[in-house]
């Protein structure tokens, strides 16, 4: 349980299709975030593009935030979601697939579609302090 307990400062994102294929970067190429696991075994995350202006033919900036109380058994993380930007997250189970990459903690939510295409996600940590 130990091993994620504190907080992590989102470093980069990566995301591929189901043939492996590159895909757009989850929260743009400047993805900016936080996430705090305490040890009572809360957390709360927060997670965004950063750039300061989208370029044309983008409209939306990704954004994303949610807390609740959590288990973690050393490869999964389960979030019991209590409040967050997007509300029909309220009262669900986010699961997250958890590695570390030398120092890093990567977070691997479940593959979801995005702009029309399944995409697999990769969001990298480092500690904060």
């Amino acid at each position: 349980m130990n091993d994620i307990v504190g907080t992590w400062r989102l470093v980069m994102t990566r995301a591929r299709n189901d043939a492996g294929e590159p895909m757009h970067p989850p929260y743009g190429p400047n993805p900016m975030g936080v996430v705090v696991f305490s040890p009572d075994r809360r957390m709360v995350a927060v997670l965004c593009d950063a750039r300061a202006v989208l370029p044309e033919g983008e409209q939306e900036r990704e954004y994303s935030s949610y807390c609740g109380a959590y288990t973690f058994d050393g490869t999964t993380l389960v979030t019991r979601v209590d409040a967050s930007s997007d509300p029909a997250r309220i009262g669900t189970d986010q699961l997250r697939g958890v590695r570390f990459d030398a120092e890093r903690l990567v977070l691997m939510p479940p593959p979801r579609p995005w702009r029309g295409v399944i995409q697999h996600r990769e969001l990298f940590w480092e500690r904060n302090g």
